[in-house]
């Protein structure tokens, strides 16, 4: 052999050495599961467009199978409630819910969710992507090994249902009402029983009396419930969560372990998947909206002026108490606030022109 071609062949096998691992692991199939807050069935956010299972299929697909996710609803793994300190001690790689069941493990977790008489679902996205959100929300999951995304949201909610109108404050007092979280808070303190009821004891409990009111989701949602039939005044908008963003949470380690274009294919997945789920929701919600009113009987208007200003005032005093607390809560919310103050400017500006005169010409 002569030498000219020795080197040739030699500098061949030695590039191939070198270029094989990276071609191993470019190649590597990553076998994740995914636990959920939510029941395997669930419309919208575990079958609906842009739901877990969506969100499973798209990264699958989009990664060319290279990541695999097996989805697990609440209860078929674990327990719906213990998903995040799942992912945190890295027994599951996943979860999906909404960052405001964990406002125990830390308060500023509401802000990522919904904060009563916040952003709506535009303003949102803008703070998140664009504002120091999504920053922030890493920051604070950080020190429970989470890396957070956005992968959803149901936009506007409604207030609720309710056996009997409400026209004052002073309604409120004594009444019992299915309400989770920080606006259940936030009703107590105008005399509201507040109680967390499962979705599928919502029903039964408002036909038989154990309940006078209850807020689920919207009008597609809440029409599945059956919820028309025992209540009739459906009170609007959700107040209390402008737009309600569904979240995934990433074992830290776990994330680290993806190469760079894998951690982008879950980032896109994630932002279609927020898109995708408002988008349906925009499109049901307002047929089904027509159906409960022209067709069902249902009573649908706007809280009373009175009781939103009271609702509000209550929900200040609340935040306010918890940021004096927290100071990663009062970074939290310095930003969201300020954030939302620059907003709204605009959106007086643009939407609210829209909606009260372009819209209507």
């Amino acid at each position: 052999m002569k030498r000219r071609d020795f080197t040739k062949i030699a500098l061949a096998g030695a590039a191939a050495s070198v270029a094989a691992p990276a071609v191993v692991r470019a190649q590597t199939t990553f076998n994740w599961k995914m636990t959920s807050f939510y029941g395997p069935n669930a419309a919208f956010y575990s079958t609906g467009p842009g739901g877990a299972k969506d969100l499973c299929k798209r990264i699958e697909d989009m990664s060319n199978g290279r990541i695999k996710i097996q989805f697990y609803g609440a209860g078929e793994l674990i327990p719906a409630a213990e998903g995040f300190d799942a992912v945190s001690s890295g027994t599951v790689e996943m979860n999906y819910a909404n960052s405001y069941f964990w406002t125990g493990k830390s308060f500023a977790a509401q802000y990522f969710t919904a904060v009563p008489f916040g952003l709506n679902f535009q303003g949102f996205n803008g703070w998140m992507y664009d504002g120091g959100g999504l920053g922030l929300w890493r920051e604070v999951y950080d020190r429970f090994n989470l890396v957070p995304f956005v992968c959803g949201n149901t936009g506007v909610q409604m207030t609720g249902w309710f056996r009997k109108p409400i026209e004052k404050p002073e309604d409120l007092q004594g009444l019992k009402m299915r309400i989770p979280g920080l606006a259940g808070r936030v009703y107590k303190e105008l005399g509201v029983d507040s109680r967390l009821i499962a979705p599928g004891e919502i029903f039964p409990s408002l036909e038989r009396g154990v309940i006078d009111a209850a807020e689920f989701v919207g009008p597609y949602l809440d029409r599945q419930l059956g919820l028309q039939k025992v209540a009739k005044y459906y009170y609007t908008t959700g107040w209390h969560e402008m737009a309600t963003a569904s979240e995934l949470t990433i074992n830290k380690a776990k994330w680290n372990s993806l190469p760079p274009d894998l951690k982008a294919i879950v980032e896109n997945a994630c932002a279609a998947c927020n898109t995708i789920s408002e988008a349906w929701c925009q499109k049901n919600n307002a047929e089904a909206m027509e159906d409960l009113v022209k067709n069902q009987g249902v009573i649908a208007q706007p809280l009373p002026d009175s009781v939103v200003k009271a609702l509000k005032v209550a929900t200040d005093k609340i935040l306010a108490e918890a940021v004096a607390k927290d100071p990663v809560t009062k970074k939290v919310n310095d930003s969201y606030m300020a954030y939302k103050a620059k907003y709204d400017a605009w959106a007086d500006l643009s939407e609210a022109v829209y909606h009260s005169k372009i819209r209507k010409a």
